[in-house]
């Protein structure tokens, strides 16, 4: 299998950046220390060089070339029996309904118990391998405590094709949250470009310039007292975008620990129901409800959707109760 380069042109915008900086916002799934790795043993030029260190301060006009080496077999994660709810199967692909609190793939010492740790099991002969050694068929990712829709390659083919669909932004993406307040707008669009944030590199935030560009769309589906369930809908996808965009417009999903939506809908709960329900959640109430796409080996449109899980559900009950009383 070839190695991958990818190029970017850095823009007036983006100079100013650390080499590494620039490189983990740009792509999706690795780790800043495999990137800092990769432009110590040559695999990053700038201009056509090699050399720079990680700490290089990028330019404008500069031009950036990293290559991505080859996936290592899997040969350091072991299969793992755990049910899956799987929605659709063929030959090409797996969709299923993830449930909150999997991890989609092993991160941060964690390599059990994990979607690629059930799929290693499922189908131990057929997955794609451009995922790489940790995540091998994995197109895309949902966070940790996001439940819902997630398909996964079994070929490199279809692989290939999904992961353009994805580029393109072809695909349908529409998730349902219960969010803190109500958006003073019925239907609107967030614009705004998203980074890593520098204080903490496990979190996003907005940013000005530099980072990301990233779109979301908002619907309103019902307002209760100091909630709405909102549906979203994604132009782009990148990490935490949802939960990122709702906290920049002052609505952070509830239960949001990351992005202060968890106290926030403690604090604003006014009946007991309405805390239990809160209690029980125990995640971000964040569910990927629907996701189309066309089948990259058949050409056929799909379209899949999930069920809001029961945490999820119980909530939107306590809400309408308390807002019927």
């Amino acid at each position: 299998m070839k190695n991958e380069t990818q190029i970017y042109n850095i823009q007036t915008d983006q100079r100013g950046e650390r080499l590494d900086r620039f490189l983990l916002n740009a792509t999706e799934g690795v780790s800043r220390t495999y990137l800092q790795r990769l432009i110590r043993d040559g695999d990053v030029t700038v201009n056509g060089k090699v050399g720079k260190q990680p700490s290089y301060v990028l330019r404008d006009g500069d031009r950036v070339s990293l290559t991505l080496p080859p996936p290592r077999p899997l040969d350091t994660l072991q299969p793992e029996k755990i049910a899956l709810d799987i929605l659709h199967e063929d030959r090409d692909l797996i969709v299923l309904n993830k449930p909150a609190g999997m991890l989609v793939h092993p991160a941060n010492d964690v390599n059990v118990g994990t979607l690629v740790n059930a799929l290693l099991a499922h189908c131990p002969t057929d997955l794609s391998g451009i995922g790489g050694v940790e995540r091998p068929g994995i197109v895309h990712r949902l966070d940790k405590d996001t439940s819902g829709v997630l398909v996964v390659a079994k070929t490199d083919v279809v692989h290939r094709g999904l992961s353009v669909q994805f580029e393109q932004h072809s695909i349908t993406r529409q998730y349902v949250a219960i969010v803190c307040g109500t958006p003073a707008k019925a239907t609107g669009t967030i614009d705004a470009r998203i980074a890593r944030s520098r204080r903490d590199r496990r979190r996003m935030t907005t940013v000005e310039t530099g980072g990301r560009h990233a779109v979301t769309h908002y619907e309103v589906l019902e307002t209760y007292s100091k909630f709405a369930f909102v549906q979203l809908t994604l132009e782009t996808g990148r990490l935490h975008q949802i939960r990122v965009h709702l906290q920049h417009i002052g609505h952070p999903v509830a239960g949001d620990a990351v992005y202060r939506g968890e106290q926030r809908a403690l604090n604003d709960a006014d009946t007991a129901a309405l805390k239990h329900a809160l209690a029980r959640l125990k995640r971000q109430a964040l569910h990927a409800r629907v996701l189309g796409f066309e089948h990259p080996a058949t050409g056929e449109n799909l379209t899949f959707s999930a069920p809001m899980p029961k945490d999820m559900q119980s909530l939107v009950d306590a809400l309408r109760k308390e807002t019927a009383q």
